[in-house]
């Protein structure tokens, strides 16, 4: 049995490693790290390399660091704009030395982090992957940050996500192609790393980040593609983020052609769209023909399908899971002929409405063809009404005129009627 003194021993000898980086060294000690030393970032970078070639804890590196790194980069600060300044730092330096400088620092930081997963939290790694990106830092810095970061999207958030494009020959407001990169590293992962809650989070941080990314007009459709289809098809339980994000490019994007709407409906799986996001979706005008007549046979099937299975589920269970036979009257054969007969004339009449679609998308393609090509809509209405008229023009002047020839033979010319009967007297 431990004594009260060992007990009391062991809590001041964990707060004392604790406490290491608050209070100052020791005569005749030396600990790895405290505030005086780490108020220069000279001095910080050494003291950090010499921990960590001794072997210094991640988890202890992770809580270090990015305490110590936003008092000379404001922008890893958590509040975004806080952060501390150096003493010795004037408003006077140049631009271009306080640029320098702020890559010298990124890269050196990247370069000090631990390669141990969850060592440090992926807000503080997106941060210092944003302001490497803004300084430009080398290209190997920012490949070993965009990994460590795709390690751990799961645990990203969309404000964090939200990445601008600071190259001036990107068109779009944020960096896409930096967030494709990121899902398709995660996505490379192995299965063992990446569980399947992990992948429900970030197919829903990708359908939100879609949305947003959707409003700027100049993100290009095969980059709202390529980013949406960069998660396999299995990674969503609901459709309901992507149509809501596919529904805001085509408001922001109204020039869309029927083809490009056609390609970006193939990548919704009708199956597994909500009973209000199909509502919506039937009622949507920005969608083409052919996805509507697909949600409403959608949802005709989800209708369908618990009433061919009503039958199994609604009998009660025993303990041992079989189904308990009641003597409840089950439907009669004629019953159920009845009913799938109900199914199949249902199918056709859809079928038909399809078809029927088809022909009239067709009709209007052919009549847009012509009005562009300078026949327009409504000279061929025009014309069609002049023919209109002068036919019944025809029909007037042959009821008032006999005829006098009918199949290359003269008839004899009617006698006019007198209009009054001669008087006997």
């Amino acid at each position: 049995m431990r004594s009260p003194g060992t007990n009391l021993s062991q809590r001041r000898g964990e707060s004392a490693e604790r406490t290491a980086l608050r209070r100052p060294a020791e005569p005749g000690t030396e600990p790895w790290l405290d505030e005086k030393r780490l108020l220069d970032m000279d001095n910080f970078v050494k003291t950090l390399a010499e921990a960590k070639s001794k072997g210094i804890h991640p988890e202890l590196a992770g809580s270090v660091i990015p305490q110590f790194a936003a008092n000379w980069l404001s922008e890893l600060s958590g509040g975004g704009g806080g952060g501390g300044r150096r003493s010795d730092e004037t408003p006077s330096e140049g631009s271009i030395a306080a640029w320098m400088k702020k890559r010298f620092l990124v890269e050196t930081l990247v370069g000090l982090l631990p390669p141990e997963k969850d060592s440090l939290p992926c807000s503080f790694l997106l941060r210092l992957l944003r302001t490497a990106n803004m300084v430009g830092a080398e290209p190997t810095c920012l490949a070993d940050l965009e990994a460590r970061v795709a390690r751990q999207l799961d645990q990203a958030t969309l404000r964090e996500l939200m990445i601008p494009a600071f190259s001036h020959t990107c068109g779009t407001l944020l960096d896409v192609q930096l967030v494709l990169r990121l899902v398709r590293g995660f996505v490379s992962l192995d299965e063992a790393v990446k569980s399947g809650a992990a992948i429900a989070k970030v197919s829903k941080l990708l359908d939100a980040y879609l949305a947003e990314a959707a409003i700027d007009t100049n993100l290009s459709l095969p980059d709202f593609q390529s980013l949406a289809a960069s998660l396999p098809a299995h990674s969503r339980a609901s459709d309901d983020g992507l149509y809501r994000a596919i529904d805001t490019y085509l408001k922001a994007h109204a020039g869309t052609g029927k083809e490009e709407r056609r390609e970006l409906w193939k990548l919704i799986d009708t199956r597994k769209l909500s009973s209000e996001a199909a509502l919506h979706a039937t009622q949507n005008q920005r969608l083409p023909v052919r996805a509507v007549m697909e949600v409403l046979f959608s949802e005709y099937g989800k209708l369908s399908r618990p009433a061919d299975w009503s039958g199994s589920l609604s009998g009660p269970r025993s303990p041992s899971g079989a189904t308990v036979e009641l003597p409840a009257r089950c439907p009669s054969k004629r019953e159920v002929i009845a009913q799938q007969q109900e199914i199949r004339r249902l199918r056709d009449d859809v079928g038909r409405l399809q078809l029927q679609c088809h022909a009239l998308q067709v009709q209007m393609d052919r009549l847009v063809d012509r009005k562009k090509r300078g026949g327009g809509i409504f000279k061929w209405r025009s014309l069609l009404f002049k023919q209109i008229d002068m036919t019944e023009e025809q029909d007037v002047v042959s009821s008032h005129t006999p005829l006098v020839w009918r199949k290359g033979r003269p008839l004899p010319a009617r006698t006019p009627t007198p209009r009054w009967r001669n008087s006997l007297s």
